[in-house]
């Protein structure tokens, strides 16, 4: 039997479209600490110079594939500014969560602090973020193409998927019994409406689109929770009382997913709708 995703695909080509095919990245001398511009060049085609704890980019993000030439920096929040100056990188680009590191960075090279709040909802931020990297990267007909194949994708999939069930109800696990709860003005909510799927949570969000919340105030809210990769090392969020008062768990429906990267841009939009369609 195809998969959702399969069928999505066929879908596309019936139509005359096609997703981005992957390809040898172009190298290039920029750096970012930041996953996000660093899957975007990737997904544009641009190899970055450096990237922060490319460790933590494999188990958050994963999608695109990090090359092997590509050189660890250090942390994200704390590069390694010794290593930076022997690198001698063309560009440094930031965003808004690392805008402490713009002064220290530009010593090093030209610095630009991209805006990923551009736009009005998520998805607009994504969209615009893509094609800000797009023209600093001199690849703005590509940032055009990513677009338009992360929304005909997504849409493709919205068509494929008959889901009549339990709003969806995101969360990352932050330990036991806390976790990042996501709103409509989130990577994940973002990608929810445009598959036509309700979102549980309807309370309050930050600026990043989440919420800081506790099990105990999961198990309030009636919806199908969806568990998103991964979670702290050495944690098991089942072993908590407060576990099996959820609903979803009591009635069997939880759903368990990879990672795809809850900060990130379409890349990551277009990985967490592939994996939503196909568990569900």
């Amino acid at each position: 039997m195809k998969t959702v995703i399969q069928l999505a695909f066929a879908g596309l080509l019936s139509l005359g479209l096609s997703l981005p095919l992957a390809a040898e990245p172009l190298k290039s001398r920029f750096v970012t600490p930041d996953w996000t511009v660093a899957e975007t060049l990737l997904a544009l085609g641009v190899r970055p110079q450096g990237v922060g704890e490319l460790a933590g980019y494999q188990s958050w993000v994963g999608t695109p594939a990090m090359p092997a030439s590509v050189q660890d920096i250090g942390l994200r929040s704390q590069p390694n500014l010794e290593l930076l100056i022997e690198m001698q990188p063309e560009k440094i680009l930031l965003t808004r969560m690392f805008r402490s590191l713009e002064r220290p960075m530009s010593r090093i090279a030209p610095t630009t602090l991209i805006d990923n709040q551009a736009g009005e909802t998520a998805w607009q931020s994504m969209v615009a973020q893509t094609k800000e990297i797009g023209r600093i990267a001199n690849r703005s007909a590509a940032a055009d193409a990513l677009i338009r194949a992360a929304e005909q994708h997504i849409d493709a999939l919205a068509g494929q998927i008959d889901y009549t069930g339990e709003p969806l109800l995101v969360v990352q696990f932050m330990d036991a019994v806390h976790a990042r709860v996501f709103g409509i003005n989130s990577l994940y909510g973002s990608v929810l409406e445009r598959l036509r799927i309700d979102n549980a949570w309807t309370g309050r969000a930050n600026s990043w689109g989440f919420a800081l919340t506790s099990l105990r105030e999961l198990a309030a809210i009636e919806g199908r929770l969806v568990i998103v990769a991964p979670t702290p090392l050495g944690t098991d969020v089942t072993a908590s009382g407060l576990w099996q008062a959820l609903p979803s768990v009591r009635r069997g429906d939880v759903l368990w997913l990879p990672p795809a990267w809850s900060f990130g841009a379409l890349p990551s939009a277009q990985r967490f709708a592939e994996i939503l369609a196909e568990a569900l």
